[in-house]
């Protein structure tokens, strides 16, 4: 019987897996993800062709279509034309079957011309990497060719592998559970803090706060394998990083805002409302204590939902609830109601710098008027902002 030309122990056999399904995480992270979606970097001829090829023969995925889906899904995060939301699709759906939502979105023209600009359009793309069963099969041969009948097990977990962890975790549990840093108008949640099983990917609420950025470790205990293997490249030449996510830089002797504040509460906008949602928990947790004694019921996770959202991001049946429990706390919707109005500032694109300026000294002030201490505590913090 044939048994290939390496005849290696069992978990050679699992090494060489492991092995060759990692490179292909790296290949979607680095070239698909941070270089083709998002151009937080440029990368040497030499690594993108290399990862075209190798995702070619790994998943026969197309780079335009890949790119324009995942644009499209920032553009319409958790809405109804979001291609993969949990939210909207069920958690079930996206985790067991991304992949056939992938590919639905893959056969919408609309979608490809709209989101896949700037994607290689050369004769290997249009000649070569469109006949994705070619290349997969070539992967079943040469897997078969290297170990006998044990590369076709190889060959299907090398199939399974990006549909399972990719299209199932991250576009379904990094939309569902996990850990936030930032509070950007999603779900998305940080998996794990150690981004080392899908190549850094499992920090998707860090990445959703700033979409262009390189590196997706934002905290010190965070570990993005991806960048290691970015800044890998770089020294050697072979990328060139263009942007990562800024860190905020506080000035504690500012008692004012000017317009480097303003700019900096722009740029850091989604930790600022993780700041605040964190700096009046207490509060909102003895406030609720409070409705409970005078026979109001309010859950905490209600609570939280309404303090981690948009008001238009939650559906009529919850709105009609919130406002209910505001009315019968002054304290909770002035919270709310504060926390609206901070997000307001950035959200008016027409005005002015001068005007959003006045808008945000306008809030501070009201802030640290409100009796509240954390509240006004946290308006200090923010004219800080350097």
């Amino acid at each position: 019987m044939f048994t290939g030309v390496f005849d290696l122990p069992w978990w050679g056999y699992v090494v060489y897996a492991l092995v060759v399904t990692h490179i292909t995480i790296a290949a979607v992270t680095i070239f698909l993800h941070r270089h083709q979606a998002h151009r937080a970097l440029d990368l040497h001829p030499l690594p993108s062709h290399f990862f075209r090829f190798w995702l070619w023969i790994t998943t026969g995925m197309l780079t335009k279509q890949w790119t324009a889906i995942h644009r499209k899904h920032h553009a319409k995060c958790e809405t109804e034309e979001d291609p993969h939301s949990p939210q909207i699709f069920g958690i079930g759906k996206v985790l067991w079957e991304g992949a056939e939502l992938y590919r639905k979105e893959g056969r919408n023209q609309e979608t490809l011309e709209r989101y896949g600009h700037g994607t290689p359009d050369d004769w290997l793309e249009r000649h070569v990497y469109r006949h994705d069963r070619i290349g997969i099969g070539s992967m079943l041969v040469l897997n078969i060719v290297l170990f006998g009948p044990i590369g076709l097990t190889i060959w299907a977990v090398q199939m399974a592998w990006i549909p399972l962890m990719a299209a199932g975790v991250i576009n379904g549990i990094g939309h569902y559970w996990g850990y936030r840093n930032f509070q950007p108008e999603d779900a998305s949640a940080n998996v794990l803090p150690w981004g080392i099983l899908i190549g850094g990917e499992e920090l998707h609420n860090n990445h959703h706060a700033y979409p262009t950025s390189a590196r997706l470790s934002n905290r010190w205990y965070e570990f993005d394998i991806g960048w290691l293997y970015i800044r890998v490249l770089e020294m050697l030449g072979l990328a060139q990083i263009k942007k990562v996510a800024p860190r905020p830089k506080l000035d504690a002797a500012k008692t004012h805002c000017d317009l480097a504040t303003l700019q900096a509460v722009i740029t850091h906008r989604y930790e600022v409302l993780a700041k605040y949602a964190k700096s009046l928990r207490q509060t909102c947790v003895a406030e609720m204590r409070e409705l409970r004694s005078r026979a109001v019921s309010v859950d905490l996770a209600a609570l939280k939902r309404w303090l981690h959202s948009n008001a238009s991001a939650l559906p009529a049946k919850e709105r009609a609830r919130r406002d209910e429990v505001l009315n019968h706390s002054k304290v909770l919707n002035t919270i709310y109601t504060m926390r609206e109005e901070l997000a307001a500032v950035w959200r008016r694109s027409n005005a002015s710098k001068e005007q959003l300026l006045q808008q945000l000294q306008d809030w501070c002030r009201r802030a640290e008027a409100s009796g509240i201490a954390p509240l006004q505590e946290f308006s200090r913090h923010l004219r800080s902002y350097a």
